[in-house]
């Protein structure tokens, strides 16, 4: 397993594409200048060893060594040796809405995005826990399996688009019952569900499958993301509204937060249900209902030993600026058979003239 220690060093990579302009620009003034200066075959008989493929290569080497003294400043590790250690902690599952009807942007920036920013924030408090990611609308499919990757889970969080499912509707049933299969039978950890949706448009039998998640000790707690006013449903190309979502008779549909089905769904499992319009608000109400939560000791597998690995990009880097040096912008005999940008040999021109 890898790990990148600095990675605010990646933001020197952007110095690459302001070189490759420059060079550019430069090359463009050198050409211009020469053409003042003289014909291009006056150019050839005073220059004769003038290579235009050796600018090219000595930035290309360049380029590579920055992008590797840059990695060598990231700081690479590598984990050496995987070990079984144990935690303490909580099971919990985020299942996160991602009908159409989280598009509407009656809540800034929109519901979907406010549910990502409500459980990345979350996932940035948790402690020992470990998480899973689920995203259903009119289906349930599972994302991300239970895991102490948070890095992992934030990954797949920002992934989560009312695309990525293409039947619609709100089928909170079904994302209750593949939750249950998420946790691990054999370690009896304590089980949390949170759900993240506006509530609107729920199938299936909600109250059968609760009532078999607090068999299984899940308690579920529901976040309802949205206005009770509601708003329209954007229907977006290129980031840009075209138009709003209508029903048969052409009018605007309107969805608006639906509470009393969150609220109904959380009670029947001894769980909550948490406002979620105002991010430290929400994150202040999980933490206290999951401080409430005994945690229980599991095993857990993770990579430790990691060793640093800079001095191979580190000793690369400084290898090709070297090599840099020694490379001269006259023309070799090895490059002119190589020939990179057809440039033609005396004895060709003198061919041609004979013909």
């Amino acid at each position: 397993m890898f790990v990148l220690e600095e990675k605010i060093w990646f933001w020197l990579l952007l110095v690459i594409p302001v070189i490759v302009l420059l060079f550019l620009i430069f090359i463009f003034w050198q050409n211009r200048t020469r053409k003042k200066f003289a014909d291009s075959s006056l150019l050839k008989f005073l220059a004769p060893n003038r290579s235009r493929s050796k600018p090219v290569i000595k930035l290309i080497i360049i380029i590579l060594a920055l992008a590797s003294l840059v990695i060598a400043l990231v700081n690479p590790k590598m984990g050496t040796k995987l070990e079984t250690v144990k935690r303490e902690g909580v099971d919990i599952v985020f299942a996160i809405d991602v009908s159409k009807s989280m598009d509407a942007e009656d809540i800034a920036p929109n519901r979907l995005e406010k549910s990502k920013q409500l459980v990345s924030q979350i996932l940035t408090t948790l402690g020992s826990d470990r998480v899973g990611i689920i995203a259903y609308a009119g289906g349930a499919y599972p994302q991300l399996p239970i895991t102490t990757d948070f890095s992992a889970a934030k990954m797949f969080l920002q992934a989560l688009n009312t695309d990525m499912i293409s039947s619609q509707g709100t089928a909170i049933s079904d994302a209750i019952e593949l939750a249950t299969t998420y946790y691990d039978d054999d370690q009896q950890t304590n089980r949390v569900l949170f759900i993240i949706s506006d509530g609107e448009d729920h199938e299936g039998n909600v109250a059968e499958i609760t009532e078999q998640a607090a068999e299984e000790g899940i308690r579920i707690f529901t976040i309802g993301v949205g206005t009770e006013k509601g708003g329209p449903i954007p229907i977006k190309r290129n980031g840009v509204v075209q138009n709003y979502k209508k029903d048969r008779q052409g009018e605007t549909v309107i969805t608006k937060l639906n509470p009393a089905t969150l609220q109904e769904i959380a009670e029947a499992t001894d769980g909550s249900y948490i406002e979620g319009n105002i991010t430290s608000e929400v994150v202040e109400s999980v933490n206290e209902e999951l401080q409430n939560i005994e945690k229980t000791e599991f095993e857990a597998k993770q990579f430790a030993d990691f060793k640093s690995h800079f001095q191979w990009f580190l000793g690369l880097g400084l290898a090709l600026l070297f090599l840099d040096v020694f490379i001269l912008e006259r023309s070799t005999a090895w490059l002119k058979k190589l020939n990179l940008f057809n440039e033609r040999s005396k004895k060709g021109k003198k061919a041609d003239e004979d013909k």
